[in-house]
């Protein structure tokens, strides 16, 4: 295994860096440093999203065919990294990152005319529809039910927890077509329009104060057939495949952003007559927040080296969102713990929320009592409890890792 970057790979990074320093505003980059979770301002992401797309760079990762880029897996590993460095807002995963690929492996001719240009430039916007009330981790337990009428599908259900909802127009969901056999073998995976009669979305305000979250309620809502992604029954298969491009990813170059800035904001916060960062206790604790870092991206340039060589990444990807999310929330405890008790005021307007805090009216002037990161330090460490949650909580991924690597 070969882990230095040949001077090609090193060109091509150089490359990379020039475009979206080039193409990243100081307001889109005032978005992504200001983010208080993974989800960024929609305005600022989208506007993003079409300066990449512009410079055909929005979704390397599609296939050839479809918009993507003939990069290798070392390429496309330098460009996120590039992203991550430079600050940029990360464009919203549900349509670009996610049931996009399900569209291109699965879906019709017709389907992948549709949707797959339009999901690059934007018009076609979508949300993720699998968690009931009664049905999150044990996904399999889904009840909304899709029953056939004619050339149409009528939906009855709700969906929670569901990113975006508010500005989506379109859903990808799993519904419930039978009840006969196994769990599993009664789901479908359907593309249901937002705008219709019968689907209503009721925003959930978070502990952040943000609603980038929502419950959607259907009733007697359609969708037709013609947007059944596989085959009517598959739609486990279909949705295993899409959680593989959720999970996985490359973490540790945006955690390395993270813990450097950090390290910089600890030697300005005061303890006492010093400097945070000369207190050994946080001084360890941040340090060996970057050993695990540095861990991390050695274990995603392996990954990275056996994906060139064909190979499956598979269970692995659960690895890397174990280790992605949990570090992550550390950092964000530890941003916490800098802040100190200036870090208890609830001040959204220094940050740049995923969504609408309600209720909320900034000071007229704008004042942030401390600094800037001080303030985002409790929005960041209150959204972040959800990433050992979302995408198949890490106690799932753990049991998967067991069964699949270890055997057990």
């Amino acid at each position: 295994m070969n882990l230095e970057w040949s001077p090609e790979e090193q060109a091509f990074a150089e490359e990379m860096r020039a475009i979206i320093i080039r193409e990243l505003d100081e307001g889109l980059r005032d978005a992504g440093l200001r983010a208080t979770s993974v989800y960024p301002d929609h305005e600022a992401s989208m506007a993003w999203q079409a300066k990449l797309h512009a410079a055909g760079l929005a979704a390397p990762h599609w296939p050839v065919e479809h918009g993507g880029r003939d990069w290798s897996a070392a390429q496309h590993y330098l460009f996120n990294r590039a992203r991550a460095e430079a600050g940029a807002p990360s464009l919203s995963p549900m349509g670009i990152h996610m049931v996009a690929h399900v569209i291109a492996a699965f879906g019709t001719p017709a389907q992948k005319d549709y949707f797959l240009p339009r999901i690059l430039t934007g018009e076609v916007f979508f949300c993720q529809g699998y968690s009931e009330p009664n049905a999150g981790s044990d996904l399999a337990a889904l009840q909304m039910s899709a029953v056939p009428d004619g050339d149409d599908f009528v939906l009855n259900g709700s969906k929670i927890w569901t990113t975006h909802a508010q500005e989506a127009n379109w859903i990808f969901c799993l519904v419930r077509t039978s009840s006969e056999g196994r769990r599993q073998e009664g789901i479908t995976f359907l593309l249901v329009p937002m705008d219709q009669p019968g689907v209503t979305v009721r925003p959930l305000t978070m502990l952040s104060g943000e609603t980038v979250q929502n419950q959607v309620f259907f009733d007697d809502a359609r969708s037709s057939r013609a947007n059944v992604i596989g085959e009517v029954g598959q739609g486990w298969r279909v949705a295993k495949y899409l959680l593989e491009f959720e999970r996985g990813g490359a973490y540790s170059a945006g955690l390395r952003v993270r813990a450097d800035a950090l390290a910089d904001e600890a030697a300005t916060a005061r303890a006492g007559d010093r400097a945070l960062i000369d207190v050994p206790a946080f001084r360890h604790k941040l340090a060996r927040a970057m050993t695990r870092i540095d861990v991390l991206e050695v274990m995603e340039l392996r990954l990275l080296s056996a994906a060139g060589k064909g190979q499956s990444v598979g269970a692995m990807s659960s690895l890397m969102k174990i280790m992605g999310t949990e570090l992550a929330q550390h950092l964000t405890e530890l941003a916490l713990e800098a802040a100190g008790p200036t870090g208890t005021a609830f001040q959204p307007h220094a940050a740049r929320p995923g969504a609408e805090v309600p209720g909320y009216e900034a000071p007229v002037d704008g004042h942030v009592s401390g600094e800037d990161w001080q303030a985002i330090a409790p929005l960041r460490y209150l959204n972040e409890r959800a990433g050992s949650i979302y995408a198949g909580s890490n106690e799932i991924q753990r049991n998967i890792l067991a069964k699949h690597v270890l055997g057990l």
